[in-house]
This record gives structure tokens, sequence and C-alpha cells, in this order.
């Protein structure tokens, strides 16, 4: 670790603490939305908006810190507990978006179609997978 690094410990707290409050204002945005949209409808209108939010929160930090004159533990620091904790929490949809677009900058077009359709094929597949087995199990459990 160099003396410009945040220690482990503390990168830990700052995306805690960043992590908990983005859980929780994805919880109320997403009550919130719901509410208003109305329960009937069926469409995941609080899913959606969060993470299209997220996606433009996400995009808006990678932005300021590539522009920004902070110092390197600053940005750190900052990217820690906004991107990584509270981004985190708010929704991951955020960071695979950033990581789709980085792949795409960097002319890794290959990776960048590898990366998203695995992500979203291997995702719903594994929880299908997670969702037959624990439906098996209750099935097999119940008298």
């Amino acid at each position: 670790m160099t003396m410009n690094a945040v220690s482990p410990i503390t990168a830990s707290v700052y995306v805690a603490l960043g992590g908990a409050i983005g859980a929780l204002g994805r919880y109320q945005i997403g009550r919130a939305i719901t509410y208003v949209a109305g329960t009937g409808n069926g469409f995941p209108w609080g899913t959606m908006t969060i993470n299209i939010l997220g996606s433009l929160s996400m995009g808006v930090l990678m932005g300021w810190l590539a522009r920004s004159n902070t110092s390197a533990i600053g940005s750190e620091t900052i990217r820690l507990f906004l991107g990584v904790g509270l981004l985190g929490g708010f929704t991951t949809f955020s960071a695979f978006s950033a990581e789709m677009i980085t792949l795409a900058q960097r002319g890794q077009l290959l990776q960048c179609f590898a990366y998203g359709s695995v992500s979203l094929l291997a995702g719903m597949a594994a929880f299908l997978i997670g969702l037959v087995v624990t439906q098996g199990a209750v099935v097999q459990s119940t008298p």
C-alpha cells in the first residue's frame, strides 16, 4: 500500500456507508414510484427508473472524476463512497453500464458485446436455476 492509497479498512467503511445509503434510497424511491404508478399495472416502473437514474448518476460521477482536480486519495474516496457504495447499493446496473461504456470507449467491442450478452443471459439463467432448485426443494418438502 502506498502513502496515498486508502487503507482496506477505510475503503470498506466508505463502501459500507455508501451502500447503506444507496440501498435505503433504492427502497424508498422504489416505494414512491410504485405508489405513484400504482401496483395494479404489473410493470416494474420502480426498478426501471432506479436503474436509469443510477446509470445517469454513474455517468455524471465518472465524468466528474475524470475532469476533477481532486487528489488521488480524494478521488478514490469519492469513487468508493459514491460509485461503489452509494450507487452500488442503489443499483448494480449503474456499474454494469459504466463497465460496458468503458469497454466500448477503449475500442474493445467484442469484449463489450460478450460482457453484456453473458451478463444478461447467464444472470437470467442463474436466477432461473436458483428458482427451480428452490421450488423443487419446497415442493419436495411439502407433505
